[in-house]
């Protein structure tokens, strides 16, 4: 999905700019052959690409150029300057790339260049990827883009091709964003990459040592190297009542399709959780004109993640959309009108949401005896103590390079990425999966960005203003920058992100400084 094209601003670089116009390590927007370019600058080369993101349509104008790649504000996808592919998720498709002329210092826009694709190899083999979510989905393109020759088969459990998860709770609940926007890919995409979908049948079996996986339906496919990546399933309450008709949970397309429908003639919701899902959804709820009540045993939403002053920032954020929050409480019973707080308090709702939190899907893994600890530990090449089977997202325990532990992130452009890695790592490539941490989180119109990876602190730092919504939240264990949370602030998060990837912590002290 892409937003509209951007307006044609900017010079005319099919005529021409000087050198000197473009700032050294800078991004210039312009326009070429009746198209918005943007032209970057690393010292004497210049490169000519697309304006927006593959993604979103975001404005690659006011994002940064690091390491070759030109990188998105909004949700940190990057593309390479020489070629415009895509190479790091969110983005899957490429951007388009122009020829560039230097004449002295005289700077011209030429013909567009033609995608590079790699030619299939004659290899053949069996890949199988299990799981058809944000990691198995970017693996599948991956092993393609990468030409790899043999079979590519993806097992999903639910009937749907591939889909943007994250918009389940955002655009698509608040019906801003319509169901065909959805889908990553159609059928006919996998068809044309010769990508074997198997849909709506779970795998049962990981047989590692026979190297097959069994389906439900008794099925058995066999594999050279195996990527898991069955993702995580929403934590099911024992609450009387939880399951009426009117109770539902947000985790996959159908169940975001029956809270649309009953949102039809839902006057009153109750939300149970103020996690991510949780509070996203209250949003959504209230872009529909539905009253809402957040219920959570909690002081403050989400400060076990982002600490006491985001909490109190998005819990306002809230207030003022007509949000009503109910905490320190839990729901005691359910009943078709109402909800029963453990205060004794009754809330009258027509429907009720539960979002209290994921599991990672890790029964497979354990009937294959894979080593686990809270998840399915991987090296850092994402491989499973299993010799050619691999795990991403979700269910993936992983050895962070930064903080020299084992850490697990359920977030969906780190599974996208993991899932590119493993694919390069089931080709043989030795890949090291070292990337920094990234998810955004949306409510009404402001979004927050989140950096790096701290499940602990010392003590929080804020540059900028939370109220006035231009902010960064700087998470700090020791004298280091673990992670940063900003606001209205979209390239100090990824000058962060940059900065951590070198290690260079005092590049990420000073960037979160403003």
């Amino acid at each position: 999905m892409s937003g509209p094209a951007a307006p044609l601003t900017g010079p005319d670089l099919a005529l021409g700019i000087r050198l000197s116009e473009i700032p050294d390590g800078g991004i210039l927007p312009g326009h070429a052959f009746d198209e918005a370019v943007i032209v970057c600058r690393v010292g004497a080369e210049v490169y000519a690409v697309g304006a927006n993101c593959s993604h979103y349509g975001g404005p690659l104008d006011q994002g940064i150029v690091a390491n070759g790649s030109i990188r998105c504000p909004w949700h940190h996808a990057r593309f390479d300057l020489s070629t415009g592919e895509a190479v790091s998720a969110p983005a899957l498709n490429p951007i388009a790339c122009w020829q560039v002329e230097r004449k002295g210092d005289r700077v011209r826009i030429l013909a567009k260049r033609q995608p590079d694709r790699k030619p299939r190899t004659a290899a053949g083999g069996s890949l199988v990827i299990v799981g058809a979510g944000a990691a198995g989905n970017a693996a599948a393109e991956m092993l393609r883009r990468e030409g790899f020759g043999g079979k590519v088969t993806l097992i999903g459990k639910e009937d749907s091709v591939p889909y943007d998860r994250p918009n389940l709770s955002k655009d698509y609940l608040a019906g801003n964003a319509p169901e065909e926007w959805i889908p990553l890919r159609s059928k006919e995409f996998y068809q044309e990459q010769q990508v074997d979908l198997i849909l709506g049948t779970e795998a049962t079996v990981l047989d590692a040592a026979g190297m097959r996986v069994v389906l439900a339906d008794g099925r058995s496919v066999p594999f050279d190297a195996c990527l898991l990546a069955t993702g995580a399933d929403p934590v099911r309450l024992p609450t009387p009542g939880s399951t009426l008709p009117h109770v539902c949970y947000l985790r996959s397309l159908a169940e975001s399709r029956a809270i649309v429908a009953r949102c039809k003639e839902a006057k009153r919701a109750v939300v149970i959780g103020a996690s991510f899902i949780g509070l996203e959804v209250a949003a959504s709820l209230r872009a529909r004109n539905i009253e809402v009540d957040v219920v959570a045993p909690e002081a403050r939403p989400l400060e076990r993640i982002m600490g006491p002053q985001l909490g109190d920032f998005i819990r306002g954020l809230h207030e003022a959309h007509g949000v009503r929050f109910h905490l320190g409480q839990t729901a005691d019973a359910i009943r078709a009108d109402s909800v029963t707080l453990h205060d004794g308090r009754s809330l009258a709702a027509d429907l009720v949401i539960i979002g209290v939190g994921v599991r990672p899907a890790v029964g497979l893994a354990e009937r294959a005896r894979l080593s686990m600890d809270r998840g399915v530990l991987v090296n850092e090449y994402l491989e499973t103590s299993a010799r050619g089977v691999y795990a991403a997202g979700d269910i993936a325990r992983w050895p962070d390079p930064r903080s020299g532990r084992s850490i697990r992130v359920e977030h969906w452009v780190v599974a996208e990425r993991q899932g590119q890695v493993a694919a390069l790592n089931m080709l043989g490539r030795r890949r090291r999966f070292d990337a920094v941490p990234f998810f955004w989180s949306q409510h009404y119109d402001v979004m927050l960005s989140y950096t790096g990876h701290a499940e602990t602190w010392d003590r929080i730092a804020i540059a900028g203003s939370l109220p006035e919504r231009d902010a960064c939240v700087a998470f700090f264990e020791g004298n280091r920058v673990t992670a940063a949370i900003t606001v209205g602030r979209d390239r100090v998060s990824l000058t962060v992100e940059a900065a951590l990837e070198r290690n260079d912590w005092e590049a990420v002290a000073r960037a979160v400084r403003g």
